[in-house]
């Protein structure tokens, strides 16, 4: 009975959706870097495999061709994030950093989903450390400056507290439904801001990103996992969303005072479905 129950526990906390994100807390070792480097990564093998694989699907939402990615294909991606791997990140300039990491980690998070292909959801890769962990989120993946780093290490430990721009979480991508779009091209130096803004209009103004029926606001739950990131409050929240959505949704938010629900879309980006 006691082992019933136990499995009965172990099924529920495997299945029940994420709570809450790690705190963002600076790994110091990679907070070097050299203001005055002119040294650029190149990014065009991420390029033209976005091109090639990520388009506008049902509703809206970017989809992932996994299904079609080749051998041929595989082999560059790899290549690429190999590439990634053998770059001396620490002595490049910070706007450089930026786009790199980016770029990195959706890379990685396109390669985890391919090898685990095919799955509903990117929470079934189940390769993290920890008896309930779900997702590939903690597992070390690739080996930067002789660091073993995993994507959360990029996320919460690099990317948030180095940057501290919550347009971050619009660059990222995990392969979800609910997530921003992956883009489709690369981050670079000089077009990274660009970027970050119109990805932050884009999922603003889509309804996964927020809404309001009936007087009430709904939004994804990235606004709550990450609500320190967008300034800590509701309100904060809402006059984030409200500096990068469209005028019908600015206007509506002007009278709206709190989020009364949010949610948020596990479901694989896979242009298959």
């Amino acid at each position: 009975m006691r082992a019933a129950l136990v499995l009965i526990l172990i099924l529920i906390l495997l299945r029940a959706p994420a709570a809450a994100a790690p705190q963002a807390e600076l790994w110091a070792r990679w907070a070097a870097n050299d203001p005055a480097s002119e040294t650029r990564v190149d990014h065009a093998p991420w390029s033209g495999f976005l091109a090639r694989f990520v388009a506008p699907g049902a509703g809206g939402v970017a989809r992932v061709a996994y299904a079609k990615v080749g051998p041929e294909d595989r082999a560059r991606l790899d290549a690429y994030v190999e590439a990634l791997a053998r770059v001396p990140v620490s002595t490049l300039a910070r706007a450089e950093q930026r786009p790199y990491w980016i770029n990195l980690y959706n890379a990685l998070t396109v390669r985890v989903v391919i090898e685990a292909y095919p799955v509903a959801s990117i929470r079934d890769i189940r390769i993290s450390p920890g008896l309930f962990a779900s997702g590939p989120w903690g597992k070390k993946l690739v080996r930067i400056e002789g660091e073993a780093l995993s994507l959360d290490d990029i996320e919460h430990r690099i990317l948030r507290p180095i940057f501290a721009d919550p347009r971050i979480h619009y660059a990222l991508n995990c392969a979800s439904i609910g997530c921003p779009d992956l883009a489709r091209s690369a981050y670079t130096r000089e077009g990274t801001e660009a970027m970050l803004d119109a990805a932050a209009r884009a999922f603003v103004n889509h309804p996964r990103g927020a809404r309001i029926e009936r007087g009430r606001l709904r939004v994804s739950s990235i606004y709550d996992w990450f609500k320190a990131d967008f300034g800590g409050s509701d309100a904060a929240v809402i006059q984030h969303l409200g500096s990068y959505a469209a005028p019908d949704l600015a206007d509506a938010l002007r009278g709206i005072r709190k989020i009364d629900d949010h949610g948020y879309d596990w479901s694989l980006n896979d242009a298959a479905r």
